[in-house]
């Protein structure tokens, strides 16, 4: 039986303009699990059903095929059966489908591959994903209506303690795997069903967690990063004005240069140092004396035309991949620095270019510890590698 992973990427989205391809710890979020489906090994083909050239490019980058979906199911009141039965009507090969959620980064292969099992050889005609919670229901009660709530699992007289309550299974909404005569009946669940219980944190679901920072870090800590062994960052590369600084120069009337910082991004900088992380600062203008002043202890390159270039060599004097190397930028001229980084990140008032480019974007704005906080981000990837390292 042939089993198709699809993958379900609309262009549209109210939230976050193109979220299916936002750059998410520095992997468009599709890839994530395009990433996961192509490891697990299991599927005889894996598609991308999409609307959008952008998103066709970034499926094509990461492997998949690419079915261009037709405008009668692009739309926003257009369902997941009705998208999925048109990829069946144009692919007859096609008898399973393991429809994964663009939207759960935190899927890992090993899930993928128990599910494969379960409908291929132990006949379940579908099979859905879930996670345990362990919450108390209550009635709704609506506004002006005469009654009290009630308890819907729950005695309030006798509550459980976790411990001692399994909880309850939900729907996580990570992946839907179906037979092809049951989609075509207007299903997804059904038949002889089943459903997985993935572990609670690799439920992460990016429609719920719209704190991109705060789903970033749970993929650092609980995302699948691939076959390939993951890397320390050894390098990151700091824009001065506007990161490490306000981008604010005051001038004197003896005409002398006058800039302000954040004590916060000093200590982010000693921290990365005593890590083993190199810290260099980069500049368009020459800002020389200023750093003089502030005696980082780091090496800086000022007065620069081509910021690309001098990542481009450095990177390659140290001899390292672009997977070791972060980039802290805010401008115009920081974007293709930020996206060829392994890491990037940008404050909270970058332009709107650079804040496109960048994987991670700080709560804090330029000079006012942007620094420390892409630090602290770095530290997060590195406590995922050491855990990786000991399994």
């Amino acid at each position: 039986a042939h089993l198709a992973a699809l993958v379900l990427a609309r262009g549209g989205s109210k939230g976050i303009p193109l979220k299916n391809i936002k750059l998410l710890a520095g992997v468009p979020l599709i890839g994530w699990v395009l990433r996961a489906a192509i490891d697990a090994g299991v599927f005889h083909s894996i598609w991308v059903s999409t609307d959008h050239d952008e998103i066709e490019k970034v499926a094509k980058q990461f492997g998949a095929q690419v079915h261009r979906r037709s405008p009668e199911v692009s739309q926003d009141s257009s369902t997941s059966l009705e998208a999925i039965t048109e990829f069946l009507n144009h692919h007859h090969e096609v008898d399973i489908v393991g429809n994964i959620q663009a939207t759960s980064p935190c899927l890992h292969p090993s899930d993928l591959i128990k599910v494969a099992d379960m409908i291929q050889k132990e006949g379940f005609d579908s099979v859905f994903s879930v996670v345990r919670r362990h919450q108390f229901r209550w009635s709704e009660v609506k506004k002006g209506e005469n009654k009290m709530t009630e308890p819907q699992n729950l005695n309030p007289a006798k509550r459980y303690r976790r411990q001692d309550w399994p909880g309850e299974l939900y729907e996580n909404g990570s992946f839907y795997f179906a037979k092809r005569h049951l989609i075509e009946k207007g299903y997804l669940q059904g038949g002889k069903m089943a459903y997985y219980e993935m572990r609670a944190e690799h439920s992460v679901d990016i429609d719920i967690d719209i704190d991109w920072p705060i789903a970033e870090q749970r993929v650092l800590s609980f995302g699948y990063f691939g076959k390939e062994p993951l890397k320390e960052v050894k390098l990151l590369v700091c824009s001065i004005d506007g990161c490490l600084t306000n981008g604010r120069i005051y001038v004197t009337e003896d005409h002398k240069e006058m800039v302000s910082y954040d004590y916060r991004d000093i200590v982010g900088i000693d921290l990365l140092k005593k890590r083993g992380i190199q810290v260099r600062l980069i500049s368009d203008r020459d800002c020389s004396k200023t750093l003089s002043a502030m005696q980082l202890g780091c090496v800086a390159k000022v007065s620069v035309t081509n910021k690309l270039q001098v990542l481009k060599d450095w990177q390659e004097d140290m001899g390292l991949s672009w997977k070791e190397v972060a980039y802290l930028g805010n401008e115009e001229s920081d974007v293709e620095c930020l996206k060829q980084a392994g890491m990037s990140a940008v404050p909270a008032d970058a332009c709107a270019a650079a804040q496109k480019a960048a994987g991670y974007i700080c709560k804090s704005r330029g000079g006012c510890g942007a620094v420390r906080e892409f630090a602290e981000h770095i530290f997060l990837l590195l406590e995922k590698v050491n855990s990786a390292r000991k399994q």
